[in-house]
């Protein structure tokens, strides 16, 4: 029997059982998916699966109540300050964030410590995120330059426009897959304007725009960044409708149900138009970026040249370079050398 056959028995055997309770049997019927868009409408009808609970991602509060469950059988120095760990992990879940517990009890063990300190948990954030740190991997003076320039141009970059989430911490050691990798305390936003995502995109093509401006030359490391501009100029222009030449359409079925079975709910000719504007978007970024980094080339290069003494920067240093980061609002920060969970990662390719 094919697996199509396995699966529509298995779903008719559900609905059957379903309905086969009484009103006064007093059972109720739970379930859990992550694919709740590709779900058969039967099993949502009235009278089967017809409560729909939303589970998001824990909040700032949320994160703080699960460190407090996860915390509990570990020995902890004193100091140690939930509010803290909770802020420094946006988009972590119940599970991340009981993975970073873990994760720094088995640090601090490996320093044979007694308890377990800040820094082991900040330790297990970036091992959770970036993977484990590589110094003794092979890197050419060259390369090792090129990636400095790189990472310096995403942070001098997220550090000049107002939108761009403030970076906080950048490294050139090798950890994980990324050559390099830079830290960003993200906001924590329930929707996103059109001028935050393209500030976000200049930010991100920051480090390829460094390469060309310093070296007259592009690597492969930057492979990271491009997929990811390109897969949000795509969703700014086909999903959220924020191209003025393809107009308030969204060609995407956030149902799941595909009502009208349409493979490519748009013409050849509309298909043409999505491919220039998401090139238009994303040179127009690419330009912009450049732009930033020659308004501001004595702060790039000064900052690359301390990521290529230091290999690690933090927020201090580029505010002692570029100056505070205001733009207007209150910032308010809670500890320096802080290692917050947002990362952006250069593939492993080598730079030239």
């Amino acid at each position: 029997m094919g697996s199509n056959d396995e699966r529509e028995n298995t779903l008719n055997q559900l609905l059957t059982e379903m309905d086969g309770f009484d009103t006064n049997s007093g059972v109720i019927i739970l379930a859990a998916t992550n694919r709740a868009d590709i779900l058969d409408r039967a099993l949502m009808r009235a009278g089967r699966f017809d409560r729909q609970i939303h589970v998001e991602l824990p909040d700032l509060n949320e994160r703080r109540e699960i460190f407090n469950v996860h915390l509990k059988p570990l020995k902890l120095d004193p100091k140690i300050d939930q509010e803290f760990l909770a802020k420094q992990t946006p988009g972590f879940s119940g599970a991340d964030i009981a993975n970073v517990c873990n994760e720094s009890a088995l640090i601090a063990a490996r320093k044979k410590k007694d308890i377990i300190e800040k820094q082991d948990f900040l330790d297990a954030i970036d091992r959770i995120i970036g993977g484990l740190e590589k110094k003794n991997k092979i890197i050419s003076v060259e390369e090792k330059k090129t990636i400095a320039y790189h990472e310096a141009g995403h942070a001098t970059i997220s550090w000049l426009l107002e939108h761009a989430h403030p970076l906080v911490k950048v490294t050139i050691v090798p950890r994980g897959k990324a050559l390099g990798a830079a830290w960003y305390l993200p906001e924590e936003r329930s929707i996103t304007t059109k001028e935050q995502m393209l500030d976000e995109m200049c930010s991100t093509l920051g480090g390829r725009a460094a390469e060309e401006i310093t070296f007259g030359k592009v690597s492969t490391g930057a492979q990271n960044d491009l997929e990811k501009v390109t897969k949000q100029a795509i969703a700014m222009v086909s999903i959220f409708g924020m191209s003025d030449k393809v107009g308030n359409v969204s060609y995407y079925d956030s149902s799941g149900q595909s009502d009208y079975s349409f493979s490519k709910p748009y013409s050849e000719k509309t298909a043409e138009l999505i491919d220039q504007e998401v090139k238009t978007l994303i040179e127009s970024s690419y330009e912009r970026a450049k732009q930033v980094l020659r308004d501001n080339e004595e702060g790039h290069n000064k900052l690359a040249e301390l990521l290529l003494e230091r290999e690690v920067i933090f927020s201090e240093d580029l505010e002692e370079i570029f100056g505070k980061r205001n733009f207007g609002k209150e910032t308010e920060v809670e500890e320096k050398k802080i290692i917050p969970p947002t990362t952006e990662n250069d593939n492993e390719s080598k730079a030239v």
